[in-house]
């Protein structure tokens, strides 16, 4: 028989979760590629389904090495299924490299869907599901988190973000700067798990409640859809005009980036970085 790539999606939290066909393709699988093989063989012994020195790891850190070896198993005539820690691989995990490397190679791919926190999330928040953008996890600095930012400042679909818990607080407040305070959020934790928790309400009082309360567990930030029409964006004269005329008024920048951004419906973060560049072009 042609050996092919199965793509499983495994549990996010609720082990109860496994799909019987899941399970299956597990159990038959000639390999069983692995983001962390701890996990795996953690979930294939609650599974009753033997490894057999079936494992192999193929994380982030050994992608280059490890997939060109799965490849050729594939290619020989093997049945490889790949998971990652939870959910779908692929999505903010490592699989994609690995998929396209198949393709590339004209070697079956298929799939057992299942578990996706992208999802859970979404449909529980309360913004909307029938359209939306996935960002996955934001930069963690620099110019790159600044036009990310921006980009979902202005977005009119709900916006999917991952986090870590050490940096929901940070994300939580960036996002409020970007996207003025009352934009609605659902902030999911430990979906599917014992201890799930999904706050809604707006993001400035999210950022507020992370920093008083150390946020624990894995979480899934969603962000409502900018509201109005989806007109033109204030271009850059209309904004400097703007600027110009609150900075005249003796405000300092981060003042009068307050109050264009509220007039203009522009991020804050944007208002304040041309509020801070016209001051130094004018030596205000």
């Amino acid at each position: 028989m042609a050996g092919r790539l199965v793509v499983v999606a495994t549990p996010i939290g609720n082990l109860g979760d496994l799909s019987p066909r899941a399970v299956e393709t597990l159990r038959d699988a000639d390999l069983i590629a692995a983001e962390d093989t701890r996990r795996t063989r953690a979930l294939l012994t609650h599974a009753g389904v033997p490894a057999r020195g079936r494992l192999v790891a193929l994380h982030a850190h050994n992608e280059r090495q490890a997939l060109a070896r799965v490849v050729e198993r594939i290619a020989a005539g093997d049945v490889v299924a790949y998971v990652t820690d939870a959910g779908t691989p692929g999505v903010s995990d490592p699989g994609q490299a690995l998929v396209r490397a198949c393709v590339d190679a004209d070697l079956d791919v298929s799939t057992v869907p299942g578990p996706s926190a992208v999802l859970a999330a979404l449909v529980v928040s309360g913004l909307g599901a029938d359209r939306f953008v996935f960002e996955g996890f934001l930069p963690r600095k620099g110019r790159e988190r600044a036009r990310r930012l921006a980009a979902i400042a202005g977005e009119t679909r709900p916006v999917v973000l991952f986090e870590a818990p050490g940096r929901v607080a940070a994300t939580l407040r960036d996002v409020a700067d970007a996207c003025g305070a009352e934009r609605p959020v659902a902030v999911a934790r430990e979906l599917t798990k014992l201890h799930e928790e999904v706050w809604r309400g707006p993001v400035g009082e999210a950022a507020e409640r992370a920093a008083r309360d150390e946020p624990r567990g894995e979480h899934v930030v969603v962000v409502g859809g900018r509201e109005g029409d989806d007109g033109p964006a204030v271009d850059e004269d209309t904004l400097d005009a703007a600027l110009r005329d609150a900075l005249d008024d003796g405000l300092s920048a981060r003042d009068a980036a307050a109050r264009v951004a509220a007039a203009l419906a522009v991020p804050k973060r944007r208002a304040y970085e041309r509020a801070t560049a016209l001051r130094r072009r004018d030596g205000r």
